[in-house]
Formats: C-alpha cells, sequence, structure tokens
C-alpha cells in the first residue's frame, strides 16, 4: 500500500492538464514521457473525463478531443503517436513510422518524433529508455503479457535492434491495478508459481489468489539486467485511486483507458 507521503509526493508529478510525469525521466531534456489520468478532457459519464480509447463505446469526436488535449499540453503531433490494436500478446513492434497497428503489445523505436503509445484500464504499462541511443521502448503487460515476459522480450529486442545495454536502461512502471484489488484464479495463479527460494508475486486472502503484477513486472525488469536504482514504480492503483485512475475491473468493464507515451521530439536534444 501507498503510504500518505508517497501519495502526497507523487501526487505532485501529476500535471493540471491530466498527465502523470515519471520523475526517473525528468532529467532527459527532449524526451517526452507520460501517464495520463481521467483528468483534464470532454468525455462524460462512465468516461469522464480524459478517455483515450478509441475501443471503448465512448463517443469517437470526444476521443478525438481528448487526445488533442493531451498532445497539445505535451507540444507533440496526435499524428506522430505509434499505437496498436492490443491482444494481450508478446509481440514486439520495431516502429519506424507512426499508425495504428494490430496485434502488439510493445514497440521499439530509435526515430524521434514516434511516440509510443500504450493503453490501460488496468493492466501495467512500462516505458523503457536508453539514453546512449536515444532508443525508447512502451510495454503493455497484463497477466498474460507478463506470464510470457512481454518485458523480457522488449528488452531483448532493444539489445538486438539498437544495441541497447540492460544496464544502462531507465524503466517505470506505470499505475495499474495493485495486488490488493488483484484477485485471481488458481489457474492464474499457478502460471506466476516460483521456487522457493524467490518471493512469490501473490499471496492468499480468505482463500482468494492475489496476484501482484506490479512486482511480477519488476522481477523481470531486474532479471533481463536493468539496475534497481534505474526502475521507478509508480505507488497508485487504478482500482483504488478512482478519482484519477479508470479501472475496467472496477467499473465492471465499462470504462476509458489512459495512455501511456514515450518518445523523443526533435525540437530539443535528449542530454
Amino acid at each position: 500500500m501507498m503510504t500518505d507521503l508517497a501519495a502526497k509526493q507523487e501526487a505532485n508529478n501529476v500535471n493540471p492538464c491530466g498527465y502523470l510525469i515519471p520523475a526517473i525521466f525528468s532529467k532527459y531534456t527532449g524526451l517526452v514521457a507520460l501517464q495520463s489520468t481521467r483528468a483534464g478532457g470532454v468525455s462524460e459519464g462512465v468516461y469522464a473525463s480524459l478517455n483515450l480509447g478509441s475501443n471503448t463505446g465512448d463517443r469517437e469526436e470526444r476521443v478525438y478531443e481528448n487526445t488533442q488535449r493531451l498532445c497539445a499540453a505535451v507540444s507533440i503531433d496526435r499524428k506522430k503517436m505509434v499505437r496498436s490494436e492490443q491482444v494481450h500478446g508478446t509481440e514486439v513492434l520495431v516502429a519506424e513510422k507512426p499508425g495504428q497497428y494490430c496485434g502488439y503489445d510493445a514497440f521499439i523505436t530509435n526515430k524521434e518524433n514516434l511516440f509510443l503509445s500504450i493503453f490501460t484500464a488496468d493492466c501495467y504499462p512500462i516505458l523503457l529508455f536508453d539514453p546512449r541511443h536515444n532508443a525508447s521502448g512502451a510495454v503493455h503487460a497484463g497477466w498474460k503479457g507478463a506470464a510470457g515476459e512481454i518485458v523480457i522480450k522488449t528488452i531483448d529486442a532493444m539489445k538486438k535492434n539498437f544495441a541497447s545495454i540492460p544496464a544502462e536502461l531507465i524503466a517505470c512502471i506505470g499505475t495499474g491495478i495493485s495486488a490488493e484489488a488483484y484477485e485471481v484464479n488458481q489457474e492464474v495463479a499457478n502460471v506466476f508459481r516460483t521456487d522457493e527460494s524467490r518471493p512469490s508475486t501473490f499471496s492468499m486472502k480468505k482463500d482468494k489468489y492475489l496476484l501482484d503484477l506490479r512486482q511480477v513486472n519488476f522481477r523481470q525488469l531486474l532479471d533481463a539486467g536493468i539496475q534497481i536504482s534505474n526502475i521507478e514504480r509508480s505507488s497508485f492503483c487504478s482500482y483504488r485511486d478512482s478519482n484519477l485512475f479508470f479501472s475496467y475491473r472496477r467499473d465492471k468493464g465499462t470504462t476509458g483507458r489512459m495512455v501511456s507515451l514515450i518518445g523523443v521530439s526533435s525540437k530539443t536534444t535528449v542530454t
């Protein structure tokens, strides 16, 4: 659980325009990295207000306006976003140009002015940055993706395509559903059983399995070679913090989506 102090410190990073800036990326001038919240948009009802999900049942023109508002707030072109119809798989796209793709749950790129975009409402977004090669990565990690080690596969793709060195990568695990709110069945729990030498990533509460998906993804970042000092973890919970985040589980499937976005802008040089 997030302490009151941690909550206050992290809340200070929430921009009034509706996004949260990971502190770990803040020193890299020219790097655009954020996770949106549900505040600052025009959508109404269950989608109020900054819904960025185009497949949610919200009105198309409202999602468009919300996207325009967010992009204007961080001075990027909406047409330069890279997005996918996510399928909870482990396919990684090496993005060379913007657009809408299908079947990918992770992107990597070393091109400027491409903004890798992951949409979530309980699953975990992971953003990656390689300051040596100005390369970025964005990962959509629900339990299926995590079970398939999508984080490790994305980092491997950055090594292969950009010569990235894992120990130099900077990573942020954004906001998703916390273990306290994420009950899963025994079949899913069994997927994440580990040997006794490693702490379990799930717990039991009144015969219920609670999966710590944030810890699963954190462990995969470490296993891939990223230094613990180079990893930031959001302390928010999409389920609990209903004033800031959409939650598919809490809202019984009818809700909006946040975006987690990363990319290097050519307007300034990353230093």
